[in-house]
């Protein structure tokens, strides 16, 4: 129906037909498939949502006299400093490293990631190898996103196509990764913002690929790769989308241009920190099949009920639940109605995609052709052989 170059023609004169992914939803029923496809250039779709799989790079610049690092904290947050010499990385889920007699704060990389993009100071310290060309054994400074070269967000797992649902069969509280689950199924968890996230309405990956511009952390940012844990062959329904964690994407952006509304530390009581983070996929209406594909509503897409009470890698499940239910505040398990709450936050998913769709109708967001396409094979493999001592 129309090309790539030509979406991008309109955008740069600020004649493209934009929408969000929620507003295509609502007219699609009374306008019908063809008429949008002719009528919207552009959809939009956001998400704002726990990221525990992101990180930072960070190239501090050369001392006088210069240390190579080999051990280093930002703020008391470990970093890793196996790369050149003043080359670091900082996992946004590593927690402050407790010194002695102090107690642990609820404090990681995620909120040292939030604090710089801010432009506060953060306290470095470094512990170096002594060789001839690095002489220096200690270093200890403040930085800021001023003051370091690059600073950039590299994040090895964002932006699940789907996820579970998490509740605790159990006799005792537990702390997750999807916060906390009460016992005796006291609550039901979900992270996944449902059919307004970006991937429930490009299924395939058909409207993505490798060199993908997106929207990340309020500024510009690029699909990488396909992320860790990507499992595009999960199993899917007749409409094309998952029914559990399926595919996943690697994302890259220059954290210095980044907004700390869109990227937030976390913590999870007694699971540990993470980043909250905002990350928006802009899809080329290039046929009328990718109108259909995001008409797809909550009503139409499920996910798994899976029991953590049970500290196995695969845990029993109590079937599907779509995705209309989980919104609804009430899940039935067992004949018993379960209170259910998102881990997304629902406002945040809708204003990323608000924000790409006015960058784009402003004609400051023009889009990429993908120099890949993201694999749609990839298995799953997990380490199930046991190794015997």
């Amino acid at each position: 129906m129309r090309s790539l170059a030509e979406i991008n023609d309109k955008i740069t004169h600020q004649r493209a037909v934009v929408v969000t992914v929620e507003e295509l939803k609502a007219r699609v029923a009374e306008e019908g498939v063809a008429k949008l496809a002719k009528e919207v250039d552009v959809v939009t779709a956001g998400t704002f949502e726990p990221m525990e799989s992101s990180g930072a790079i960070i190239n501090l610049g050369h001392t006088d006299p210069p240390i190579k690092i080999r051990r280093g904290w930002l703020d008391g947050v470990p970093i890793y400093s196996g790369f050149g010499a003043v080359d670091l990385y900082i996992g946004a889920s590593c927690p402050v490293e407790a010194q002695d007699g102090e107690e642990v704060r609820e404090r990681g990389g995620g909120h040292v990631i939030e604090d710089l993009i801010a432009g506060k100071p953060v306290q470095l310290r470094a512990l170096g190898q002594v060789t001839d060309c690095y002489p220096r054994a200690t270093f200890e400074t403040t930085i800021t996103r001023e003051t370091i070269n690059q600073f950039y967000l590299f994040n090895p797992r964002n932006l699940y196509q789907n996820f579970i649902v998490g509740v605790n069969g159990g006799d005792r509280t537990l702390y997750t990764y999807l916060g906390l689950l009460q016992p005796r199924l006291g609550n039901a968890v979900y992270s996944n913002p449902g059919a307004i996230s970006p991937l429930f309405n490009d299924p395939d990956l058909q409207a993505i690929g490798i060199g993908t511009k997106i929207f990340l952390g309020g500024s510009i940012g690029y699909i990488a790769w396909e992320g860790t844990q990507h499992f595009p062959l999960q199993k899917r329904l007749p409409n094309r989308t998952p029914i559990g964690p399926a595919a996943t994407l690697a994302l890259i952006g220059d954290a210095k241009q980044m907004d700390p509304h869109w990227v937030r530390g976390c913590y999870f009581k007694n699971y540990g920190p993470s980043l909250m983070l905002g990350v928006g996929i802009p899809i080329p209406v290039l046929n009328e099949e990718v109108i259909a594909r995001c008409a797809v509503q909550d009503s139409e897409i499920v996910a798994p009920i899976v029991d953590f009470s049970i500290p196995r890698r695969v845990r029993p499940t109590f079937g599907l639940v779509s995705y209309a239910q989980l919104k609804s505040g009430r899940i039935s398990i067992e004949g018993r109605a379960i209170r259910t709450a998102p881990l997304a936050s629902m406002l945040f998913s809708r204003q990323v995609a608000l924000e790409l769709k006015q960058w784009i109708a402003k004609g400051e967001f023009t889009l990429t052709e993908a120099v890949a396409p993201i694999s749609v094979e990839r298995s799953f493999l997990p380490q199930d052989r046991w190794t015997e001592f």
